[in-house]
């Protein structure tokens, strides 16, 4: 999703709390892995369930770290299940957790229950000093572990974590607030999105 559509997004989303639950989470991944508002922090791990890996999530904080000259942000894909013969961007599994520690920051995505075993591996990460960040599905034990947790349960009217990941990495990119609109109603906001994403592309002359 580019910048425009995240823009366009928002304005839908006005008057909701999720642009601004989004800019709030986002901007605890950003001290967590910028301590001191610029210095290099530690390794940013990022990691799913065994059903479910944030992919696009990983490209797109990979995208906004080169963006906004924050290299930090672009995380290490921590994965369940390695295939031989994958690159190693890929090739990351889940011992890499143990290794985790004070300085380094641990993102779970879990759409649904994140499993025994992971619970057991990222309490184990903070109990050795790293922040546990989490984008659940309203997963009560990973809320209790995490510092900081920004969840989507299931059946929300107004959007899904898929689309709450596009808020949270665009955000944390981002070198400053937007400047506030004024108030309109959601079903405006919505139908100029729909104009808008199916508008044909400007000419380039």
């Amino acid at each position: 999703m580019d910048a425009v559509r995240v823009a366009l997004l928002r304005e839908v989303l006005a008057g909701t709390q999720w642009p601004g639950a989004a800019r709030r989470f986002a901007g605890s991944l950003r001290r967590s892995v910028v301590p001191g508002g610029g210095k290099a922090g530690g390794n940013l791990l990022l990691v799913g369930t065994e059903q479910y890996e944030p992919w696009h999530l990983a490209a797109h904080l990979v995208d906004e770290a080169a963006w906004s000259g924050l290299p930090e942000l672009a995380p290490i894909l921590v994965r369940h299940h390695v295939l031989p013969g994958e690159p190693p961007h890929l090739s990351v599994g889940l011992s890499r957790l143990e290794a985790a520690r004070r300085g380094h920051t641990l993102l779970v995505v879990a759409p649904g229950r994140p499993g025994a075993g992971l619970l057991e591996r990222v309490h184990d990460a903070r109990r050795a000093g790293a922040t546990v960040l989490s984008l659940n599905g309203g997963d009560p034990d990973l809320g209790t572990l995490a510092h900081d947790a920004l969840s989507v349960t299931e059946g929300c009217a107004e959007l899904d974590l898929d689309t709450v990941q596009h808020l949270v990495s665009a955000a944390a990119g981002e070198n400053s607030l937007p400047a506030q609109r004024g108030p309109r109603r959601f079903r405006d906001r919505l139908a100029r999105l729909a104009d808008q994403l199916t508008a044909p592309p400007p000419s380039r002359w």
